[in-house]
């Protein structure tokens, strides 16, 4: 695996953090949001961090991507650990971890809401409203994510620390100070993640900051399942500070 950057080149105020495997069906759509002129607004690089796809993805990345960071050793890597490598390769104050398979509707918009609920010096991390992506959406997601948005937005204000994994908005020293993704779970990971920064510092879920995914998942499995998955994790993670799950299975 690459080693940890040692780039010293000036500070970014954002790094937008996208780990990839065998995503060339979603992710051009994701990486060509931001354009050189968005990326010199907010002074942000885009860095894709790949766990070994065998499909096109590394060559969609290079066209738009600032970074791209192949692996190169065998073992196997999980979203976790991908995200950590891309992390260390920041140079951001602000580190935005989106999914292959997200978008947004503005961009521009996005990232101003997000600088300005930063502006709050005592918030460490953002969560974000999840929907799917409306030419897909049927009313099954509908009424799931409209559910599961608010049930997230009230655990973050009266409980503890919750972020799904589609989008992670965390401040580099926050981040730091927490040591990132532990690597050692194959799922529950943004739970986790965000549970430990909750005890530190304020996380904020911002309605403004949607984001869209791919159903794929929903798809293939149906919500029951899914949300099964999640719950069974979550769980794991709380009491025994492991996944239940050995391997995230990915779907493409």
């Amino acid at each position: 695996m690459t080693e940890k950057n040692n780039n010293t080149a000036a500070k970014k105020k954002i790094s937008v953090i996208i780990p990839a495997l065998n995503e060339e069906k979603l992710i051009e759509n994701n990486l060509k949001q931001f354009s050189p002129e968005i990326k010199n607004k907010f002074d942000l690089e885009l860095i894709v961090s790949d766990g070994g796809s065998t499909d096109s993805t590394l060559q969609i990345a290079g066209k738009y991507a600032d970074k791209v960071i192949e692996k190169t050793e065998r073992s196997k890597q999980n979203i976790s650990r991908g995200r950590n490598i891309g992390a260390s390769f920041s140079l951001g104050d602000v580190l935005i971890f989106f999914n292959a398979d997200t978008r947004v509707v503005d961009i521009e918009k996005f990232l101003s809401d997000v600088l300005d609920t930063l502006k709050d010096q005592s918030v460490g991390a953002i969560a974000c409203p999840i929907k799917v992506f409306p030419e897909l959406e049927k009313s099954s997601d509908r009424a799931f994510h409209g559910f599961y948005n608010g049930y997230v937005k009230i655990l973050n204000k009266y409980f503890f620390g919750m972020g799904r994994g589609e989008c992670h908005i965390i401040r580099r020293g926050c981040f730091e100070e927490n040591k990132g993704y532990n690597e050692e779970l194959a799922a529950g990971e943004d739970f986790d993640l965000y549970q430990r920064i909750r005890k530190k510092t304020r996380i904020v879920f911002n309605d403004k900051l949607l984001v869209l995914e791919s159903p794929r998942r929903y798809r293939k499995f149906g919500y029951i399942r899914v949300i099964f998955d999640w719950i069974k994790n979550s769980i794991w993670v709380s009491l025994f500070n492991k996944s239940s799950s050995d391997e995230w299975e990915p779907v493409r």
